[in-house]
């Protein structure tokens, strides 16, 4: 970590892309921005290039795996490069849920977490949470 990364005015530091102050985690504006301008991708390579930026966030977004769905869908072997109206759809949404990610907060050892959790036959899903505060989301496809 470099010390000019480091606001001490603010209380906050830049961390791995993120920006962490005793408020909690959120993303650096600098990634939002990016988001923000992403063109709709026009290949399999650009699906592939704004889900991996998208996915180190993953743990803003609520339910993020079935948002991302019909985009992963495109990656598979074989699967023909269609951009539809459902997809065109979840890319803005994504975008959207990046842009407004919540700031999670950081966990605290003095007392215990609630995991809140659902699944069925196409994904898993989960919140970890203390003192009624999200600490991160997380969500996969079957």
């Amino acid at each position: 970590m470099h010390f000019s990364k480091i606001d001490l005015r603010s209380g906050s530091v830049a961390f791995l892309v993120h920006i962490v102050s005793a408020k909690g985690i959120t993303m650096d504006p600098a990634k939002v921005e990016a988001i923000t301008k992403w063109p709709r991708p026009t290949s399999v390579t650009e699906v592939r290039s704004f889900l991996g930026l998208a996915g180190y966030y993953r743990r803003f977004v609520e339910g993020f795996s079935r948002l991302a769905l019909p985009l992963t869908k495109l990656m598979r072997k074989g699967e023909k490069f269609v951009w539809n109206e459902e997809r065109e759809k979840r890319f803005e949404e994504l975008k959207q849920r990046l842009v407004y990610a919540l700031v999670l907060t950081l966990p605290s050892g003095s007392s215990g977490f609630q995991i809140f959790s659902d699944a069925s036959k196409k994904g898993l899903g989960c919140v970890l949470m203390q003192h009624g505060k999200v600490i991160a989301y997380a969500s996969r496809q079957l």
